[in-house]
């Protein structure tokens, strides 16, 4: 029994006549005949009845005739959910998320691509940047997010957008007074700095940038995340220097300014994965994270 028999069964079961059956398939009758004498063969049943007015479906050639659909309907549902993989909208990703980022504009994003592709799964993992880079390379990750990468020769590090940097400070300091605070300002001040994790990162980066300004930071405690620095601040143990994600933590006793400085400081959100991955799903993703990205990027930055 081969396919072609089957589409062959279904036409002269559906005309009930074998020269139009015949006819619809364009092929000649008698081959026709031998292809359903064998199928019936195969079977082991008589499927059809010969009659004067044509061919009449026995009472198994009738329940073939379901088991037939069914077989034609499943192949076309296949075919269907084949032809949506190979275009990316039908499948899973596995996405890394770490930091602030999280905060605000990565659940915006997953949402618009949930709304463009709804067929496709998205499972989240929260990774810092060593284990996004290891997960990525062991095809753990198809993608991940993060801040202060650079490309590898086997990982792009894609920068979708800089977000403008803000202070945390406590409501009762001196500073949230101001509607803008000096970058000098944080010379005089004890800083929380974060993420604790794999170096380089954020904390070098803010290191850097109080260098460039001719001063040595005064850092009090380094912690794990941005949710962890500004509950510090919260809690009066000082200032801590936040991208903009940062600032939907809504914490008590805390406020956020931007930094008085030109040009503003930033700090990138850059999108991890395999250079060599032509997988269509993560080409949407990267689509919709890059119109995404821009359209929510503030201008000046």
């Amino acid at each position: 029994m081969d396919f072609r028999q089957l589409k062959y069964f279904m036409a002269v079961a559906e005309e009930s006549n074998m020269g139009r059956a015949a006819a619809r398939l364009h092929i000649s009758q008698p081959p026709l005949t031998r292809q359903i004498q064998l199928l019936e063969e195969t079977v082991g049943a008589t499927l059809f009845l010969r009659t004067a007015k044509g061919m009449e479906l026995t009472d198994a050639g009738r329940m073939f005739l379901d088991g037939v659909r069914n077989i034609f309907e499943l192949i076309e549902q296949t075919t269907e959910r084949t032809q949506r993989a190979e275009a990316g909208q039908l499948g899973r990703i596995d996405v890394g998320v770490f930091g602030s980022s999280i905060l605000s504009l990565i659940p915006g994003l997953l949402l618009s691509y949930r709304t463009i592709y709804p067929d496709v799964k998205i499972v989240l993992h929260t990774m810092g940047k060593k284990e996004q880079i290891d997960a990525l390379r062991n095809h753990t990750l198809a993608v991940g997010f993060n801040r202060l990468v650079w490309d590898t020769p086997d990982i792009t590090a894609e920068v979708l957008m800089n977000e403008r940097l803000y202070v945390a400070v406590n409501q009762t300091h001196a500073l949230a007074r101001q509607k803008e605070i000096a970058f000098s300002a944080l010379a005089n001040n004890p800083v929380v700095l974060f993420p604790s994790g794999s170096r380089p990162n954020f904390i070098d980066y803010v290191m850097e940038l109080c260098l460039a300004e001719g001063f040595h930071m005064q850092a009090t405690q380094e912690v794990a995340d941005a949710v962890t620095g500004v509950a510090l601040v919260g809690g009066g143990f000082g200032i801590c220097l936040v991208p903009e994600s940062a600032t939907a933590l809504q914490i008590p006793n805390v406020v956020y300014r931007p930094i008085k400085k030109v040009p503003a400081p930033t700090v990138d959100l850059s999108c991890l994965y395999r250079k060599e991955d032509q997988s269509p799903i993560l080409h949407n993703f990267l689509n919709v994270a890059r119109v995404y990205c821009k359209s929510h990027s503030h201008a000046g930055l």
